[in-house]
């Protein structure tokens, strides 16, 4: 019997995961991680709102994901699923109106992530800080701690090392050079829930919000709100059309809807009415003033003609140049192709080593689903691992 613990690199959500699933089931688990606490990220993330899920119902919250792989595994440990295993760890939840799923009121992202540390300890997980991953083969994993080289022998290998994005929480995507040392294949890390730069910003507006908007591009159309910037917008609708955008040429073209829940008849009615069109903008459709004033870029042909005037509330252009530069973004696309691994998440090249989080191939939007998916690998490859040691 092999007596060598399982070894986990990285103790982010997935590492974090797949720990505690696996030492449940009586299994001696080790985490490596190279920074001095854990899930740096997972805490930077929680300064924003700290969304762990969302309570869509599961046929609805999978469409978010890209890989049907990934909807597979998501499916297999759902939105419910992470809920009950907060309540485990002793962390009560509540649905924001958004559908949201966040820890307690006054609930701090460190005391969740203290919960579960608290948890890992007592099933007996041992987590050595200080470690960078430098490489690795078919029994060990090669790592450097305070100048010195070490090894480590393992039965099972999992690496959860994230993504390429916020390079201050330790998420550098150092582990790609590694594995292309190893003939296995990366599409190559893009930025994924980003900001757009854009042609001409509207710098008059940094700051501002614009709510209960829609943003399209192509037949892609998402509720919600941004926020300008010195350099463009962002927002969870700007997000979600990342993915879309991607492979087009830049610069392009998105369109803000400034009233959604209105159609483009009842807006030119409106406007045909009787009054100067600023206040029928301001008092009768009800547009605020962010409206107003990204309005008043229009030229004044089309701002005084009620039929443009109504077109470009209902599809107002805004060019886009770019994406923000990855490490200033919340996640990555790209990683790990699923073609290197099988069903299990472990490589086809080293069939005892195992992937989870967000270093695999996959994207979602921001909302909880990034977090969800993390959490979903961390038991998959927990409950592989378990299934092919009772088989062996």
């Amino acid at each position: 019997m092999n007596e060598d613990p399982i070894i986990i690199i990285g103790a982010g959500p997935a590492g974090l995961m797949a720990a505690q699933q696996l030492a449940l089931k009586g299994y001696r688990v080790h985490i490596y991680e190279k920074n001095k606490a854990a899930a740096r990220k997972f805490l930077v993330a929680g300064h924003g709102g700290f969304n762990l899920t969302h309570n869509e119902p599961i046929d609805t919250f999978i469409q978010k994901y890209d890989a049907l792989e990934i909807k597979k595994i998501v499916q297999s440990f759902d939105n419910e699923a992470t809920i009950q295993w907060l309540s485990s760890i002793g962390i009560s939840t509540y649905v924001g109106s958004s559908g949201k799923i966040f820890p307690s009121k006054n609930t701090k992202p460190i005391q969740v992530l203290q919960a579960w540390l608290d948890h890992l300890q007592q099933l007996g997980v041992s987590i050595h800080y200080g470690y960078t991953w430098l490489d690795f083969d078919k029994q060990s994993a090669t790592f450097e701690s305070d100048g010195i080289i070490v090894n480590r022998n393992y039965q099972k290998l999992i690496l959860a090392l994230g993504g390429g994005s916020w390079k201050k929480t330790g998420s550098d995507a150092a582990w790609i050079a590694i594995l292309k040392n190893k003939n296995i294949a990366i599409t190559a890390l893009q930025s994924a829930n980003s900001g757009y730069n854009m042609i001409a910003p509207f710098k008059n507006l940094e700051g501002q919000v614009l709510k209960n908007i829609s943003i399209s591009f192509g037949d892609q159309r998402k509720l919600g709100e941004i926020v300008f910037t010195k350099y463009g917008i962002e927002g969870s609708p700007i997000y979600y059309m990342n993915r879309y955008t991607r492979n087009h040429e830049f610069p392009l073209f998105l369109h803000i809807d400034l009233k959604p829940h209105m159609s483009e008849i009842d807006i030119l009615e409106q406007l045909q009415s009787e009054g100067n069109v600023s206040s029928i903008l301001k008092n009768k459709l009800k547009l605020s003033s962010t409206a107003l004033t990204v309005l008043k870029n229009l030229d004044k042909a089309t701002f005084t003609d009620p039929i443009t005037l109504a077109q470009a509330i209902k599809k107002f252009p805004i060019q886009i140049l770019s994406l923000r530069p990855i490490d200033e973004v919340i996640s990555t696309a790209g990683g790990v192709s699923f073609a290197e691994l099988d069903e299990r998440l472990a490589f086809h090249k080293f069939p005892t080593i195992y992937c989870a989080g967000e270093m695999i191939d996959w994207e979602a939007p921001t909302g909880g689903y990034l977090l969800q998916a993390c959490f979903s690998t961390g038991v998959w490859v927990a409950q592989a691992i378990s299934n092919s040691l009772v088989i062996e």
